[in-house]
């Protein structure tokens, strides 16, 4: 499949086709009559303002990260939100991919720093647009309440420069550290993403929160929201 229509072509995942991802599309581009940089703009914001950041989602099959279900959820950590702007850009004629990056988190929440045994967080996703001839990155996470109770400046995106995480907060503490690139991808790789996980995080620690989500029925019962900010 040429690269260029695999980006525009709905997956089992990035269901760009489902119908509740082309009606919230059309809805947060209604009235636009800009081009492919002002709606990519216009979607951008619909996600990250309109799903809320929520890092105890469960992670382990490709439903999980499902553009409808975040859709149906609300709530997903980086990759969902990032599946689903894809999903919106395609369904809008836009050219999207997922990419992803570990990054190092210098203020999480002491709550989520105990879950995970560490700040790293690996296979953290963004989205790729094609626009105006280039690849621009566009990071949905964090939605703009989240960012100010962690005193981070929300994330903007003009659609022309890549919209990347802030290397400090506003009271110049040590925020986010790229660590390292991973690429970008039609689909999400969710084998690698656990391989990864289990890599970074020990397979013990991984199966126990597998075995957690399974028992409460994908739910965590956590509130990010709600936890104490370090830092």
């Amino acid at each position: 499949m040429n690269g260029l229509y695999a980006d525009l072509s709905p997956t089992a995942t990035i269901d760009s086709d489902h119908p509740a991802v082309v009606a919230y599309a059309r809805n947060a581009l209604a009235g636009i009559s800009g081009g492919a940089v002002q709606k990519a703009v216009r979607l951008y914001y619909a996600v990250r303002d309109g799903i809320w950041y929520d890092p105890y989602q469960p992670f382990y099959k490709p439903e999980h990260y499902r553009a409808s279900r975040v859709l149906q959820v609300g709530r997903a950590f980086c990759v969902g939100k990032a599946v689903l702007l894809c999903a919106l850009g395609r369904a809008s004629g836009i050219p999207a991919r997922v990419g992803f990056a570990d990054v190092r988190n210098h203020l999480t929440t002491r709550q989520l720093l105990d879950f995970m045994g560490t700040d790293l967080f690996v296979f953290h996703g963004y989205t790729e647009f094609l626009l105006a001839g280039r690849w621009v990155k566009a990071t949905p996470a964090f939605n703009v309440e989240l960012c100010r109770r962690h005193r981070v400046k929300a994330l903007e995106f003009d659609g022309q420069t890549d919209s990347l995480f802030h290397p400090y907060n506003e009271e110049s503490q040590l925020f986010m550290e790229y660590v390292c690139e991973h690429g970008a991808f039609h689909d999400v790789p969710t084998e690698r993403i656990v391989s990864a996980w289990e890599a970074a995080y020990g397979p013990d620690r991984v199966r126990t929160w597998i075995r957690g989500f399974e028992a409460a029925g994908g739910r965590a019962g956590k509130h990010f929201e709600r936890e104490d900010v370090i830092g």
